[in-house]
C-alpha cells in the first residue's frame, strides 16, 4: 500500500525542494514518523512539543480534512492523496511567540 504525500512551497524549504513523496504509513502517526526521518528539518513544523499535530498545519486526505475522516485513527488506503497545508495569515505581531515555526523571524 502506497500514498502520496504532497508538500506544499511553504514547506519545501526543508525537504530539499522535494514536492512530492510516495511512502506506506498507516495512519498520521506513521506519516510524521517517515517524515521525520526523511526530513528532520521539517518535524517542528508538524507536531508541537507534546508530539501533537501543530495547530496550524492542516492535512487533507483526497481533497478532505483528516479531522472529519477520524483525524489520528484515521487508516489510510491505497492510492490516498495528502496534501500538508500550512495556515498563513498576514500581520506581525510584536513578538514571534505563538507562531508556528515556519513563520518565526530569525
Amino acid at each position: 500500500m502506497t500514498i502520496t504525500v504532497q508538500i506544499p512551497t511553504a514547506l519545501r524549504r526543508l525537504t530539499a525542494g522535494t514536492a512530492r513523496i510516495t511512502c506506506a504509513p498507516t495512519n498520521l502517526g506513521e506519516l510524521f514518523s517517515t517524515l521525520d526521518q526523511q526530513f528532520p528539518e521539517l518535524k517542528p513544523h508538524l507536531r508541537d512539543e507534546a508530539g501533537e499535530i501543530r495547530r496550524f498545519l492542516n492535512v487533507y486526505v483526497n481533497e478532505e480534512d483528516i479531522r472529519f475522516l477520524g483525524g489520528n485513527a484515521y487508516a489510510f488506503r491505497d492510492g490516498d492523496e495528502v496534501l500538508l497545508v500550512p495556515s498563513i495569515a498576514g500581520g506581525a505581531p510584536d513578538d514571534d511567540e505563538g507562531l508556528p515555526p515556519w513563520l518565526r523571524g530569525s
